[in-house]
């Protein structure tokens, strides 16, 4: 599926302040891939609707992009969305209030079940994390 526009357009700068969007994890994933061939949509934002759920997978691929991919992935939890917002390749993500990542992109292999969100971690090591622990997605202005 080709982009209505020039992906290239679409940078950054052109995301100006936003609500945070919110998270509650609901079930745990014990998976790690060193092969699983994400593949990551153009689009660097998703609107997170109120009540969908997700998947969070993390990377240790630094070079994980839209339009790319990522091989080396641990799936880690599903979590519904509490507060609903934007959500852009960069943000920074929080779990209960300790440092994930930062948003890497978006694998629809799953729609319209639920969007895979790929966060780039310092490790594929599944931090600690439980059912009903909050996830924070959070741009900066």
């Amino acid at each position: 599926m080709s982009a209505p526009y020039d992906p290239n357009l679409i940078t950054p700068s052109v995301y100006g302040d936003r609500r945070p969007v919110i998270g509650e994890v609901i079930a745990l994933l014990h998976i790690t891939f060193e092969e699983r061939g994400l593949v990551l949509i153009q689009s660097r934002s998703r609107a997170l609707c109120k009540n969908e759920i997700h998947e969070l997978m993390i990377t240790d691929e630094s070079e994980a992009a839209p339009g790319g991919g990522a091989n080396r992935v641990s799936a880690i939890a599903f979590f519904e969305v509490k507060a609903s917002g934007l959500a852009v390749v960069g943000d920074k993500v929080t779990l209960d209030g300790r440092r994930l990542g930062e948003v890497a992109g978006y694998d629809m292999t799953h729609m319209p079940n639920h969007m895979n969100v790929l966060v780039k971690a310092d490790s594929l090591e599944s931090p600690p994390l439980h059912v009903g622990s909050m996830l924070v997605f959070q741009g900066t202005p």
